[in-house]
Order: structure tokens, then sequence, then C-alpha cells
């Protein structure tokens, strides 16, 4: 359940966009766009306040039955004032803030957008959305609780050293792969496990060919999915001799705890950095 202040009062946040958001009391009624943002706000205790979700959210379990207002061609205006939000909370993806944040303002409803381009950046969208919901304190425990963890996991690998990784976070239908690349919210967390790129650049464009990788030849090869898929991608003509794969270092990862930004992640890293950094007596 959600515990409210005993005193609420208004408050005034500045959101990703540089944007100034009043709200006037503790949101009842939330209404969020993206698993990400979804996620944040269970990870809070507060998601019986979800009153509208997005098609893709699928976690956690308790909050599906809530209706959808938005989904693969776009988002509804009409779906989400039919929810009677008192808050929305979206990320500048699919058109999202372009297609909501102006007319909820129009409405009156308060409209906060939120960005994750690195682990840290996570973390400080948590304390803003408990701050926002009037749960600062338990902001400041549940935030805290996940920076020990990542502390613990620095203290594992310092000193360690890293193995040149690719991760692969999907395939598209013209042979290009997409690999988690520097500078990004995904990239940040597999530094922080205790790796390093074996692809270089900065691309905007996530994207390279197979050959990219072949030629970088990782240490350590990581799929974000189904490890069906790995079996598949790595018995193809080239993959099958890369040192990662002979060595037996060929490994997936769930989606979701690396390419959903939210408290779930830090469970990716400290299994993550396990593999990579095993202590005696671990299999890695």
């Amino acid at each position: 359940m959600s515990v409210l202040p005993a005193h609420a009062q208004p408050v005034t946040i500045q959101d990703a966009l540089g944007r100034r958001v009043d709200v006037p009391a503790p949101p009842q009624r939330v209404v969020t766009i993206f698993a990400s943002n979804t996620e944040l706000v269970a990870a809070l205790g507060q998601a019986d306040r979800i009153v509208g979700i997005e098609a893709y959210t699928r976690y956690p379990p308790g909050v599906l039955d809530r209706p959808l207002v938005g989904g693969r061609l776009g988002f509804s205006v009409d779906a989400v004032v039919a929810q009677r939000p008192d808050l929305l909370i979206v990320t500048p993806s699919r058109q999202a803030a372009h297609q909501l944040v102006d007319p909820m303002e129009r409405l009156g409803v308060p409209v906060i957008v939120l960005l994750s381009r690195s682990v840290d950046e996570v973390l400080s969208n948590l304390r803003l959305v408990a701050q926002v919901l009037g749960v600062p304190a338990q902001g400041e425990r549940v935030t805290g609780a996940l920076e020990a963890r990542l502390q613990k996991v620095e203290s594992r690998t310092k000193g360690r050293v890293p193995p040149r990784v690719v991760m692969i976070t999907g395939r598209l239908g013209n042979g290009l792969l997409l690999v988690a690349r520097p500078d990004t919210y995904t990239g940040d967390a597999i530094v922080r496990a205790g790796a390093r790129f074996a692809l270089g650049g900065k691309g905007v464009v996530p994207q390279v060919s197979p050959e990219a990788v072949l030629a970088a030849d990782p240490d350590v090869l990581l799929f974000a999915g189904r490890q069906q898929d790995l079996d598949e991608l790595i018995q193809q003509s080239g993959w099958r001799d890369l040192k990662a794969v002979l060595a037996k270092k060929a490994y997936t990862v769930p989606r979701a705890e690396f390419l959903i930004p939210g408290p779930r992640t830090i469970d990716g890293i400290e299994r993550l950095a396990a593999r990579l950094h095993p202590q005696s007596g671990e299999t890695p």
C-alpha cells in the first residue's frame, strides 16, 4: 500500500528536459509511459497509484491489469485522460513526449519527462519520482540500498583486468546487429560490471555488421535475449571461431536487466560481475 506523508506539500522539480513542473499535492493517480517508469514507481512501493500503463510493460505482474494508454502505434491522449491522472511520467521515445506533454499540460496534468543515460541517472530518477510522490525518505532508502550493492560490485572488480566485451542487443532484418555502446545506460551497466568495450567508437546509431564483431574478437560475447537465439548465432560460419565461443564465454543476459533502465539493472550488474570476475570457489 502507498504510504502518504503526514504533511503533503506542493513540489516543484526540473525534469530531464529542463522543464519546471509544479505538483500541487502527492499524486494518487499516476500514468506511467514505458516499462522503466512503471518499475521506478513500483520499486518505491507505490504501484497501487498506477492507473495506466503502455502495452510493452511486463513488470511487475501486479500492474498488468491496468488500462493500456498506448503501444506500438503511439499514445492516446483520450485513453490517458480517461484514467483521470494527476501525474504522467514519460520518456522521450517512440514520440511519447511529443504526443502527450503539450496536450496534458493544457489540461493541467503535471508531466515529468525522464531520461536514463547512465545508471546514476536511473538512481537520480528514482529519487526524483519519490520526491514527487511525497515519499522522499522511501526514495532514499531504496536508492541507498541499490548504491550499496553497486559499491560491493566495484570492490569485487577493483584491480581485476576488464575483459573485452561485445553485448548484442538485437538483430535486424538487413543482417546488421544492434550492440551496446559507450555513453549509454546499457554501456554504463556493462562497464560497472567490470568489462570494457571490444568495439571502439561512440556512434549514435548502435548498428554494426557481423564482420565488425568478428574482427573485434571479444573475450566475452553477451547476448541480450534467449539462449536458443544465441546458439543459432554462434553456430554460423565465423562465429564458431570467436575467442569467446571457443573459451565457452558466450552468455545470455536478461533483456529486462540491461535494456529497461530500472532497479532490476542492479541485479544484472551483480550477476554479470560474478560471471566476468568469479571469486575463489565460484563457477563462472
